[in-house]
């Protein structure tokens, strides 16, 4: 966990409290960084998205409000709050806000 994140441990947390929906905008906060694997908290504005990109390793993203458009080498998903999906490594993937989403990525590099 990065220093600026020492406030969260320890304690029970609403994660969707711990980042904002800003207008036009995809907001992160990084909740743990570590060489083995990263926890980042995501906030797309509807219609925002990230482009379609490989990773090296598996990422899980759990949508924890609103509802996201993933596709999978080619595969359209849809994910809604309390659901989640793995990205394999070496696929191509994006993300598309159909309606404002929050979701946790979980990125483990070993």
């Amino acid at each position: 966990m990065g220093q600026e994140n020492k406030e969260l441990a320890g304690q029970a947390l609403d994660l969707s409290a711990l980042v904002d929906y800003q207008e036009g905008s995809v907001v992160s906060r990084t909740l743990i960084d570590k060489k083995t694997g990263t926890v980042t908290l995501f906030a797309f504005d509807q219609g925002q998205g990230l482009s379609e990109h490989t990773a090296p390793y598996d990422a899980l993203v759990n949508i924890i409000d609103g509802e996201a458009e993933i596709v999978i080498s080619g595969n359209e998903h849809r994910v809604k709050s309390g659901e989640m999906i793995i990205m394999p490594a070496d696929e191509p993937h994006a993300l598309r806000a159909t309606e404002k989403f929050k979701m946790v990525l979980v990125m483990i590099r070993s």
